[in-house]
């Protein structure tokens, strides 16, 4: 990781912050993305040898936005000093059914987990260093149909297989696409009621800096796959193999589900989700 410029999206999010604090600490130079300059600035300040880090404002759920982030990638590239890594961490989710939320809001999860995500590793395709790396980071709900994440669970299922034929595309190639799926991440992005039924369920619950630690050992290791988290990825397989078996323990559970799926949404938030859009 030493020298290795890395491109990462959703860089002051939780898990955000965290894998830029531990990719920093390997020495790698960041090129951070986020929708907050001032929260980008506050970042790189605080990182180790943050003034070799850059920072990117930008929206990548906007045309504009991800030129921006092509422009700057060409620019680097133009100077000798090509994009090594590209991580997309950025991404959205609401815990709601889907009978209830809004169409505008089902788009833009769509538009920031999945679109954005792919349009920016064609472009990273222009830019990416030959040995080049793409790491799209997902999560455990791309395995396990849960309810309360319909759709988010389709955008990050998308994602996974469009990670996986991008890979195979680059098979012959020195480049390579990854898809890391964290769980449940104590970060600011999910509500009272995911935190209410997460703990009801005893469902576990990731530090982000465990999460980023693992993030950065998987990118290392260039594997393809990488669901982080036990049991989950085990109930990751057996959803592959006997999707029954796990539909009818998550039938048991869906009283509790409903409980909080159902709660009104005017509870304070909490420090609970998986990635965030920052």
């Amino acid at each position: 990781m030493k020298n290795t410029i890395i491109l990462l999206t959703g860089a002051t999010g939780g898990i955000g912050r965290a894998l830029a604090d531990a990719l920093a600490k390997k020495g790698a130079i960041l090129v951070l993305v986020g929708r907050r300059l001032t929260a980008l600035y506050a970042l790189k300040n605080q990182l180790m040898n943050g003034e070799h880090h850059q920072v990117i404002e930008a929206d990548i759920g906007t045309a504009e936005g991800r030129d921006k982030i092509d422009q700057h990638a060409r620019w680097l590239g133009q100077q000798g000093t090509p994009i090594e890594i590209l991580i997309n961490n950025a991404g959205v989710n609401s815990f709601n059914y889907l009978s209830m939320r809004a169409d505008d809001s089902i788009e833009h999860e769509i538009a920031i987990n999945l679109t954005a995500p792919i349009l920016l590793c064609k472009q990273a395709l222009t830019w990416l260093a030959p040995t080049g790396l793409i790491a799209n980071i997902g999560s455990t709900f791309a395995g396990i149909g849960f309810p309360g994440y319909a759709n988010y669970g389709a955008t990050k299922s998308g994602l996974y297989r469009f990670t996986e034929a991008l890979n195979r595309e680059l098979y012959d190639s020195q480049q390579c696409a990854i898809y890391i799926a964290p769980r449940a991440t104590k970060t600011a992005l999910n509500d009272a009621r995911a935190t209410a039924m997460n703990k009801q369920l005893q469902n576990h619950v990731d530090a982000p800096e465990w999460v980023a630690n693992h993030i950065v050992c998987a990118i290392e290791k260039r594997c393809f796959a990488t669901w982080l988290g036990w049991p989950e990825k085990l109930f990751v397989r057996l959803n592959q193999l006997f999707p029954s078996l796990v539909g009818h323990e998550i039938a048991k559970q869906k009283d509790i589900i409903d409980l909080h799926a159902m709660t009104p949404q005017d509870l304070p938030v909490t420090e609970e989700s998986h990635h965030d859009y920052t």
